[in-house]
């Protein structure tokens, strides 16, 4: 496809909205050629709020994205089109928009991923009471569901899913901080073991909250591995930092950017719960769009996504790509 050609796909595409994974072989179309195409997508058939829409089914020919916008101080915009936005997958605009949901409510699958190594000793508490109050708040449905893992050199399941908060709360509470610092492997193996498993027909909200000061010194599975696996189990990685040094590690802002999440920097430990409704309110003002890719192949490869908003006042977080499935 020719630089011209690729300029007039994008503009076919001014309608879709967010997805999974990273930027490994499209380079993106330049911005201002992008706006000035005048095709649009033709609207999806329910392209207006509806919090209390019926289950979306998901064909193993389609691509479920969910994603956030914001504004230039970070504030959530929710009332957003559909024809509001531009997507191209695989560098091209998809054959069709199946559906596209404002404030969505799918269910929750989280997981609670906590550092439990030596470094983070004296902050420990306040990461496991801030932990457990983010659980009371964010489980709301009975088909929401969350595990905790714990890790230092090597990850630790203390709950497995449930949508019980007393038992999230023991998980929480049998972390006891101690060892090294194995961030990555932590990170590949909750996606590995629990999210890739949380892939259902129906689409759901992943979502992994990250407590880590981002440092890591005994991990087997390099930072690439790990986004990888996220990018394979669909899952975007919210990160609360609990390192205040200028010397702290990148880890989590490496992870969340690559995911399409974000990373937050509490001023103070005792302040870690703000960063929690944080990340409870982006969970709750996201979009949904399901569409149908053009030349799709079932060959596992990995498809890019290109996803922006027409009114650049506005910033899409999304995941920048996914694999497809095998046949």
């Amino acid at each position: 496809m020719t630089r011209q050609n690729l300029i007039f796909a994008i503009a076919a595409i001014v309608s879709v909205t967010a997805l999974n994974a990273q930027q490994q072989t499209a380079t993106p179309a330049p911005p201002d050629a992008v706006q000035s195409a005048p095709n649009t997508v033709p609207a999806a058939p329910n392209e207006q709020e509806d919090v209390n829409a019926p289950t979306i089914k998901i064909g193993v020919n389609e691509v479920n994205l969910i994603f956030t916008v914001t504004d230039k101080h970070g504030k959530y915009n929710p009332n957003l089109k559909q024809s509001d936005f531009a997507l191209l997958d695989d560098q091209k605009a998809p054959a069709r928009v199946n559906s596209f949901h404002q404030q969505i409510n799918l269910p929750l699958r989280v997981g609670l991923v906590i550092d439990a190594s030596t470094s983070i000793r004296s902050r420990f508490q306040f990461e496991q009471q801030s932990a457990t109050e983010f659980l009371l708040q964010i489980l709301k449905s009975r088909l929401d569901r969350a595990f905790v893992m714990g890790f230092d050199v090597t990850p630790n399941i203390t709950q497995d899913w449930t949508n019980d908060i007393d038992g999230l709360e023991t998980g929480v509470n049998r972390l006891r901080p101690g060892g090294g610092t194995a961030l990555y492997d932590a990170v590949y193996t909750a996606c590995r073991d629990k999210l890739l498993d949380a892939r259902v027909q129906e689409p759901v909200r992943k979502a992994m909250i990250l407590i880590s000061d981002g440092e890591d010194n005994q991990s087997r599975v390099r930072p690439d591995e790990a986004i990888k696996m996220c990018e394979r189990a669909e899952t975007i990685i919210y990160a609360i930092s609990t390192n205040w040094t200028p010397s702290r590690g990148q880890g989590d802002k490496v992870l969340t950017e690559a995911t399409g999440g974000q990373v937050f920097f509490p001023p103070s430990v005792e302040e870690m719960s703000n960063s929690f409704k944080d990340i409870e309110e982006e969970l709750r003002s996201q979009y949904a769009l399901t569409y149908t890719p053009a030349d799709f192949k079932t060959d596992g490869a990995f498809r890019t996504i290109y996803l922006y908003c027409n009114d650049r006042r506005y910033q899409v977080r999304a995941r920048k790509g996914y694999f497809a499935p095998r046949q």
